[in-house]
């Protein structure tokens, strides 16, 4: 497996053990509103990346190859979708807004975390 399918396979992985790890603290140590925006937040951004891996995985995988306006026209429906989701929980007060950033940083957490491990990897390869 190369490095591109190991990154992938730990971030998808990562993304969705962060959010039930991180639903579970919220909820046993924070309030009801600050849990279901670290929840809902979560949830977005990771079916959001996976959604977008699938979508590229189908547009570059020979010999189906997708136009990319067909890429972009869904990156944006999804983006879109988001935009006004996370409008509704915050204008209605669904949600908290703290809880919310927490919960959208699952995805940047995971690819830090990826990033942390494969430098270890090389530089423990290195010193071998």
């Amino acid at each position: 497996m190369n490095i591109q399918q190991r990154l992938l396979k730990f971030v998808t992985h990562a993304n969705w053990w962060l959010l039930l790890v991180g639903g579970t603290i919220t909820i046993s140590l924070c309030s009801i509103p600050f849990a279901k925006g670290v929840i809902i937040g979560g949830l977005i951004v990771t079916l959001n990346f996976t959604l977008l891996s699938r979508t590229l995985k189908k547009a570059l995988t020979p010999p189906h190859l997708a136009s990319p306006n067909v890429v972009l026209v869904k990156y944006y429906i999804r983006f879109l979708a988001s935009a006004v989701i996370i409008y509704i929980l915050l204008s209605k007060k669904f949600v908290d807004p703290i809880g919310l950033v927490f919960g959208l940083s699952v995805v940047v957490i995971s690819i830090i975390l990826a990033t942390l491990r494969e430098l270890k990897k090389l530089i423990f390869k290195e010193a071998i």
